[in-house]
């Protein structure tokens, strides 16, 4: 299959592509006709009797429930902070009152 004008054109609305400049539409067009060219060679592939694919794999999510643990502690988590209180991180103030 040809791209033609008309096509790349359409398919550059659709994608919102800026193709005003000729060395940028150029270049689009040799991408896109390579897309095609390797869509074309698919369509030579026997697929006779293999079955569509739905699925990639066979696996099945494993789920857990989820549990409350916790792992830090307050005053660990607070160790380190440049400016702290007792129970929290100070920042500076980034939204004012006016």
């Amino acid at each position: 299959m040809k791209l033609d004008d008309e096509q790349l054109d359409r398919i550059a609305v659709l994608a919102r592509l800026d193709l005003s400049d000729p060395k940028r539409r150029e270049q689009a067009v040799k991408d896109m006709q390579r897309v095609l060219d390797f869509v074309e060679k698919l369509n030579e592939v026997d697929t006779d009797g293999v079955e569509p694919l739905v699925f990639l794999t066979d696996e099945v999510n494993r789920l857990r429930e989820d549990e409350a643990i916790s792992t830090i502690t307050k005053e660990e988590a607070l160790k380190n902070a440049p400016v702290k209180d007792s129970d929290y991180f100070k920042v500076p103030r980034v939204v004012d009152k006016g």
